[in-house]
């Protein structure tokens, strides 16, 4: 079966596998795991920030930055089709006491105006702006990057207005290998940044949150109040030094991937190409095929292809590690055979 579901499938490598076997751990709510305590020194270095926190889930990190940088009854703005907004369960809401204000971006990119005109002014009928969120890539855009122009921009209206900034990186690295460009690049532009270890980087378990020492003591804080502290975790950090120190570059082959797939699905006659894919997700939409989107995914996974639905009469195909060249080439022939 040819699983093109999600990046979040990548299974880890043997090598990955040994390092986890062989790490060398300790307790790391007491700070004694070296393990841990290497990939947040390396995390910090990469992105260009003062610290790092390893955390369990993207999800985790995205909710201890909002969390560590407002108040309950603060607002946040993030865009619209956002992870923090759409996929993480009114998180923001529920943990933090803050709310959401949306703004509509394009590919996932907000206008840099528009957000200046969504800081709140100062008046007691408002809530405080207390964090802006970006995400690079944006999943629901189909794994765009968000441009260093556009991010640089709302960088600075929120400086100006005293405001910090969050980038959910959780394919980051993605931007960063199809932009050709380095880390630093994109993480100058924010005062706290995600990343994930899984996805396309392969291991099995976290993310880290970088940014400045008070806001990750804040939130080791608020970590262990969520039960988010953890004993012998490096075995999981060994692992995620593999990932961000081996697996970077070869992110590059996911995308060629993708780009295949799209070339393809392009040429297909039943099916509309949503998305030019800037990294490894590809979109597509089936209506032509007069197929529902169960319908569909059932037939794709009788032709040994697994996707998933993305909204309604839209698919969503992801490469990844674990899928080939020759996978790809098998999937474009089960996408012919389907439609």
């Amino acid at each position: 079966m040819i699983d093109l579901r999600s990046d979040t499938l990548t299974q880890p490598t043997k090598k990955m596998r040994e390092a986890i076997y062989n790490a060398s751990v300790g307790d790391d709510v007491y700070g004694e795991d070296p393990t841990i305590n290497r990939l947040e020194e390396l995390t910090a270095e990469i992105t260009g920030k003062e610290d790092a926190l390893f955390v369990t889930s993207g999800t985790q990190g995205n909710q201890l930055a909002v969390l560590a940088q407002t108040s309950p009854g603060d607002e946040i703005i993030v865009e619209a089709e956002s992870h923090i907004f759409f996929y993480e369960g009114g998180a923001t809401s529920a943990l933090a006491g803050v709310q959401p204000r949306v703004v509509q971006g394009i590919k996932g990119e907000m206008n840099p105006n528009t957000v200046k005109s969504a800081i709140r002014s100062d008046d007691i009928h408002f809530p405080d702006t207390s964090l802006i969120c970006l995400e690079n890539t944006h999943n629901r855009s189909g794994g765009s990057i968000v441009s260093l122009e556009n991010m640089s921009a709302i960088y600075d209206i929120a400086s100006n207005a005293g405001i910090p900034v969050h980038i959910d990186g959780a394919r980051l690295f993605n931007a960063v290998v199809a932009s050709k460009r380095d880390v630093k690049d994109f993480t100058q532009y924010c005062d706290s940044v995600q990343i994930c270890l899984s996805k396309g980087l392969g291991s099995p378990v976290g993310s880290l949150l970088a940014g400045k020492k008070e806001v990750i003591q804040k939130a080791r804080k608020w970590r262990k109040r969520l039960g988010g502290g953890m004993r012998q975790a490096g075995f999981l950090a060994a692992s995620g030094i593999i990932s961000i120190t081996e697996m970077v570059d070869r992110l590059a082959e996911d995308h060629e991937k993708a780009l295949k797939l799209a070339d393809a699905i392009e040429e297909m006659d039943k099916l509309t190409l949503v998305n030019r894919p800037d990294t490894n997700i590809v979109i597509v939409n089936t209506e032509k095929t007069l197929q529902t989107n169960e319908e569909f995914l059932s037939n794709l996974k009788k032709e040994g292809l697994l996707a998933v639905s993305f909204g309604e009469g839209q698919i969503r195909f992801t490469t990844h590690y674990d899928v080939s060249a020759e996978d790809i080439e098998l999937a474009i022939s089960a996408i012919h055979r389907v439609i």
